[in-house]
């Protein structure tokens, strides 16, 4: 009968629709778990990076410069370095000698932060920068335009504020200076004493009533570099 030859057709047909049904269905599934699933490890990783490369930024700049910063006492026991002030400004080209601006425009400098800091003594200033880098290659890059060896030039330049006992922290005052680097950024320290004294008026050097600049830079270099795994219950982040 013909009446019977449409049937192929129709089972085909039923097929095709259940077929597209479900792959409708395993399209719509995969999207959805793509959209409810978690992040996944390399996810939470380039989170953790992005994160770190920010904080010069994002973090209050009382949190990368703390009112103090605990060192060792040449006499021994711990004493803390007193915060003068941060500078408002962040520009790469101010803050360090032309000679140094020079390499970090080369390498990409995002932006320098500074503070000054005094002693438990009172007598020996210094200003800490923190230079922010793309990344930790431009950072090591930058890095060979400082001084290794403790010498001041070419360097960060001094952060002196009017009306304070930093108010002569001259580039002439610089006696010592250090550079270090971890992730992508340069931690840089210039330091000098706070009687205004130019270093080439003082007649004995003293090399170790500076060496706790290296230290509080430390403290602060570690603390903005130590990477930490994104948090998703936490309202900081976004998951």
């Amino acid at each position: 009968m013909d009446s019977a030859r449409p049937w192929p057709t129709l089972v085909v047909a039923s097929a095709l629709t259940l077929i597209c049904a479900v792959a409708a269905g395993v399209a719509g599934s995969a999207a959805g778990t793509e959209l409810t699933r978690g992040p996944s490890t390399a996810e939470l990783h380039a989170a953790a990076r992005r994160e770190l490369a920010e904080r010069w930024r994002a973090w209050p700049t009382g949190r990368i410069f703390p009112a103090t910063l605990r060192y060792s006492a040449e006499q021994g026991g711990q004493e803390r370095a007193k915060r003068i002030g941060i500078s408002p400004h962040t520009s790469c080209a101010q803050s360090v000698d032309a000679e140094a601006a020079t390499a970090l425009r080369a390498a990409g400098c995002r932006g320098v932060l500074r503070a000054t800091y005094i002693d438990a003594l009172g007598g020996v200033l210094v200003t800490i920068g923190v230079v922010a880098m793309p990344d930790e290659k431009g950072a090591l890059h930058a890095k060979s335009a400082f001084s290794g060896n403790g010498e001041p030039e070419p360097g960060l330049r001094p952060l002196a504020f009017r009306g304070t006992v930093a108010d002569r922290f001259t580039p002439a005052v610089r006696q010592a200076g250090s550079v270090r680097q971890a992730g992508p950024y340069l931690v840089l320290t210039t330091a000098g004493q706070v009687d205004g004294r130019p270093a080439d008026a003082v007649d004995e050097q003293r090399p170790a009533i500076f060496a706790f600049a290296t230290e509080i830079a430390e403290s602060v270099l570690s603390e903005l570099s130590t990477p930490r795994m994104p948090d998703c219950t936490a309202e900081e982040w976004e998951c």
